[in-house]
């Protein structure tokens, strides 16, 4: 073992200098990694694409077939075997394989296929890869924090990698996920499958990011009884002791990785928003499930009404399902009305919500959470009407925009559809509930029931109707752009006129022109990194507004001695931003000598 030791120290020390981390998104890759160590390296293998000149340096000679392909001849081996797959979840475990083999070509394929492959890496197909996590495992990808070893915490996220290392982390609870609760450990892979799409999407190098799965128990019974479980198998830790793991948790965030955006991802009802508002002045954070999904909707929302000449402030909306989710988007409504003019108390008056108990209204203070009861109605404005009833609700609202976070499939029916429809000439309904079993409705059936008059996103993908394109108010659309743009001003918070900023501009990238709604609500994943682009400029811009920027307070490394300028025209400074996007293209690749100022986790 010693001499294998040695071997592999000299290895490391063999080649030149290192001058630059390899985790920059352009120029040549310095490495210190070589034969078999580098092809069991998924961020720097390249497989059989090594130039001849690679495998020498690299001592790759005698370990590859003596073919040199190029990543376009991999993507087309790479298809055809993925084609031989019948089932989404073969192909989902395919990709997994993928990713921890050659990260480049597992996200080149993603992108020249995005419109088949986001539903295979992420919802609809992703809820099923959780939900069999321990009897699929292959290959351990993350941090895993134990709330039964609390003190462990930094030295977990230390073994991962140091400051200089991670941009964006995404962490899950794992109590709410994809609509199928809690999944225990399992929830480890929402926050991959988050971080792919931040990569796919939004540039960010895959190597600069952290999947971690906060593992305090679990209270599906049927994982806790099964053998194989790789989880904690007590139940779900609540009250001091998961809040003091947190706390701790957030601490070692602040301490290891001052300059990471931390995302939060799939916690339960009882705890997301808490925790986003207890820590979001000091850590800089996001909530997806709140402010993401917010975010996508109200963009969605604002296009329809853009498009069919209707102001914000007379827009009525009713949310059917008031957890996380649907709690999420009213509030980015409501921020977004006050952003644009109106009073805190004329947006909340224009937000309906119902959740198991009917409508919301005030009588209900005792068991309507603090973020419920902001929104409650007077309860004489709705005597002798069944508050239970959505087709009721419907016809006292009159909304403009029907919201579903329910998973109740097929609350949204006809008879509901149709009597929104006799107030509202062009009714604007959102089934976001995922899986797509849980839907409110389908698209078909609602562009039946309306005469195609209907403008419809969805929270899973469906193909076109009649030939309108059906949007998706998929979070990709809107958390790789804000998370981007915080990750590139640094910022030491990320406020609500950011992301309101990020709505704005995605609303105009909206397709839809006069008089012909068939393009659909928002742009085409097939230009996603364009549109993250665009959102993650907007925000940096909002962001140097507010001075919450950090970027410029640090040194130019194209000019020592000078600190960073970011463009203040938009034009300038969204060319500054794709200068730092990464890309699944395989660089050329220099042998250096192990420095470990520069190459931590990664070997």
């Amino acid at each position: 073992m010693s001499d294998f030791n040695s071997c592999f120290t000299a290895l490391l020390n063999d080649g030149k200098v290192a001058k630059h981390s390899q985790l920059a998104v352009n120029g040549r890759i310095e490495c210190p990694l070589s034969g078999f160590q580098l092809l069991n390296s998924p961020l720097f293998n390249k497989g059989t694409a090594f130039t001849q000149e690679e495998r020498e340096e690299f001592r790759l000679d005698g370990l590859l077939p003596p073919q040199v392909n190029t990543l376009d001849e991999q993507l087309e081996r790479t298809y055809k075997q993925l084609c031989f797959l019948r089932t989404s979840i073969t192909k989902n475990d395919f990709m997994t394989n993928l990713r921890v083999t050659n990260k480049t070509l597992y996200f080149a394929i993603i992108k020249r296929y995005i419109l088949e492959l986001v539903p295979i890496i992420y919802t609809p197909t992703e809820g099923d890869a959780i939900a069999s996590y321990s009897d699929r495992f292959k290959k351990a990808e993350g941090v895993f924090l134990d709330i039964t070893e609390p003190d462990s915490i930094e030295e977990r996220l230390l073994a991962f990698g140091g400051s200089k290392d991670i941009d964006y982390i995404v962490v899950s609870d794992s109590e709410g996920i994809l609509g199928i609760g809690d999944q225990g450990v399992g929830g480890v892979r929402i926050s991959i499958s988050k971080l792919a799409l931040m990569t796919i999407c939004g540039g960010i190098h895959p190597g600069r990011v952290l999947p971690v799965c906060l593992d305090v128990g679990t209270n599906n019974k049927k994982l806790a009884r099964d053998e194989l479980y790789l989880g904690n198998r007590f139940s779900r830790v609540r009250g001091r002791q998961y809040d003091r793991f947190v706390k701790n948790f957030m601490k070692a965030v602040k301490n290891v990785y001052p300059n990471a955006i931390l995302h939060f991802e799939d916690f339960g009802v009882a705890n997301a928003r808490r925790i986003l508002e207890d820590y979001r002045s000091e850590v800089p954070c996001f909530n997806d499930d709140i402010q993401g999904t917010g975010a996508v909707v109200m963009a969605s929302l604002l296009a329809a009404l853009r498009h069919t000449h209707r102001p914000l402030q007379e827009c009525k909306v009713l949310v059917y399902g008031a957890g996380s989710a649907g709690l999420g988007i009213a509030d980015q409504i409501v921020n977004h009305m006050v952003t644009h003019g109106m009073s805190l108390e004329e947006a909340r008056g224009q937000i309906y919500l119902m959740d198991i108990r009917g409508l919301i209204v005030k009588s209900l203070e005792e068991t309507s959470t603090e973020q419920q009861h902001v929104f409650a109605k007077d309860d004489e404005d709705w005597e002798g009407i069944n508050k239970k009833s959505l087709f009721e609700v419907v016809s006292g609202v009159k909304p403009t925009c029907l919201v579903g976070c329910s998973t109740v499939a097929g609350a949204f029916n006809k008879d509901v559809v149709q009597e929104m429809h006799k107030y509202n000439k062009r009714p604007i309904i959102f089934p976001l509930s995922n899986p797509t079993r849980l839907h409110e409705a389908v698209p078909e059936d609602l562009m039946a029931w309306t005469n195609n008059e209907a403008l419809v996103a969805t929270g899973s993908p469906f193909p076109p109707v009649n030939g309108y394109r059906i949007s998706q108010n998929n979070n990709c659309y809107s958390f790789p752009g804000i998370g981007l743009g915080a990750v590139l001003a640094h910022a030491s918070t990320i406020s609500d006129r950011m992301i309101s900023a990020a709505v704005d501009e995605l609303a105009s990238l909206s397709e839809l022109k006069e008089g012909d709604s068939t393009p659909g609500l928002l742009p085409g994943l097939e230009v996603i990194d364009n549109t993250s682009a665009r959102l993650a400029t907007a925000v940096i811009l909002q962001a140097l507004e507010e001075g919450v920027a950090r970027i410029e307070t640090e040194e130019d490394p194209a000019r020592p001695g000078q600190l960073i300028q970011v463009p203040r025209d938009f034009d300038g400074c969204m060319e500054w931003v794709k200068k730092q996007m990464w890309q699944p293209e395989y660089r050329p690749m220099t042998k250096v000598k192990f420095d470990p100022e520069l190459h931590t986790y990664q070997l």
